[in-house]
């Protein structure tokens, strides 16, 4: 593969990398085709981009972004694979997710339950998100867009629910004080 192959590849790389809300580097060593090819159409189904990647076409990719703490020595004297972080090491795949942060992480935890022992060698080696290096189970467990949007809409809501509660709260007290206090008036009627 000439330089310019290389070079072009590693950019479209840097602009998936560059594009994705998170990341999850993906250990499938040991999975059949079989279990490959359907985790490839669960990945589209939630709209995560999942491609087989050369270690150190991503460490080129990213040398100069937030995770540049995974590349190590990309010197040339150098063999590459002894001095990258861990999680790129051995075959990887990489899923990025462009909507849902947690979504490749929740497909691979759903996938490894439901797939039983034929998919147990299945983990995420390391995500990534905002520039930091997370743990696969941690990734699982960051909100999607939907759950942060209700989540703030709460939070939105919830002050001016207080104030409509104070508001209504000290005319609640005068009509039952006032019902208290005609009850008593008719009880009083009738005993007379």
């Amino acid at each position: 593969m000439n330089r310019t192959v290389k070079d072009a590849r590693i950019a479209e790389i840097k602009s998936k990398f560059d594009k994705a809300i998170s990341v999850a580097l993906v250990d499938f060593k040991g999975l059949s085709v079989a279990s490959i090819g359907k985790l490839r159409r669960e990945f589209k189904k939630a709209k995560v981009e999942y491609r087989v990647v050369k270690n150190t076409v991503i460490r080129h990719a990213i040398k100069d972004s937030a995770y540049g703490s995974l590349v190590g020595d990309l010197s040339p004297d150098r063999k590459n694979s002894t001095r990258a972080h861990v999680s790129l090491r051995g075959m990887t795949g990489v899923a990025w997710s462009y909507e849902d942060p947690g979504a490749a992480a929740k497909i691979i935890e759903t996938f490894k339950k439901e797939g039983g022992e034929k998919v147990k060698s299945l983990k995420i080696k390391t995500g990534l998100l905002s520039g930091e290096l997370i743990e696969g189970a941690a990734l699982a467990k960051v909100p999607g867009l939907k759950e942060t949007q209700a989540l703030i809409a709460g939070l939105l809501q919830a002050p001016s629910a207080e104030i409509y509660t104070s508001l209504l709260a000290p005319g609640l007290m005068i009509v039952a004080l006032l019902e208290a206090h005609v009850k008593k008036l008719e009880e009083a009627g009738q005993a007379a």
